[in-house]
């Protein structure tokens, strides 16, 4: 009788212990696919849940193919679209091919109708530039992002479709080495500038 009472005692203190551990513990809900979680000069970023996950294309009132809803390119087209009144010559494309490996830093990109920097390059990035990610085994389209934060040493980016976990903003060390900057980021080739 006295070992069930034991027992019965060090349950009960076991789930007063959980009770209290979680009693102030907020659980945070899932967005849904489409819910604005962040924004950019009045422009929304959107939840995609699964980097793979495609709903439609979105399309501007004139035609212009924004891309594939709630995917990276999508925010970053609708972005330059919306916020400097930008449409790229060619419309279509995964992310990683927004960056023309072809090209000399600082050189005019044809496609997209913007200035291609490389990283690193001797123009430091800025506020609005669109960076450019290579592809990896897990994503072979490569990813696209607006840079929205600059200082002489960190840039911050902000982002969508970076996967259910990821958020939309990150920030990455920039270095000036011998007259060029360098983004310490292994996949980011470069950005492209109005």
């Amino acid at each position: 009788m006295k070992k069930n009472g034991v027992l019965i005692f060090g349950v009960l203190l076991c789930v007063l212990g959980v009770f209290f551990a979680f009693r102030n513990t907020t659980v945070i809900a899932t967005p849904e696919i489409g819910q604005k979680i962040d924004s950019l000069n009045g422009v929304a970023v959107y939840y995609n849940g699964s980097v793979s996950h495609v709903k439609g294309r979105r399309v501007t009132k004139d035609g212009y193919n924004l891309g594939l809803k709630f995917q990276c390119v999508e925010f970053v087209k609708r972005y330059y679209y919306e916020h400097l009144n930008h449409k790229m010559p060619n419309s279509y494309g995964h992310a990683k091919d927004f960056f023309n490996p072809n090209i000399k830093d600082g050189k005019l990109n044809k496609q997209r109708n913007l200035i291609q920097y490389t990283n690193p390059s001797s123009s430091k990035p800025k506020v609005d530039d669109l960076l450019v990610y290579s592809g990896t085994i897990f994503n072979t389209y490569g990813h696209v992002s607006i840079i929205s934060q600059v200082s002489d040493n960190s840039i911050e980016i902000i982002q969508q479709n970076p996967g259910p976990g990821g958020a939309s903003r990150l920030q990455f060390n920039l270095k000036n080495e011998n007259g060029l900057w360098k983004i310490e980021n292994h996949q980011i080739m470069g950005w492209l500038r109005k």
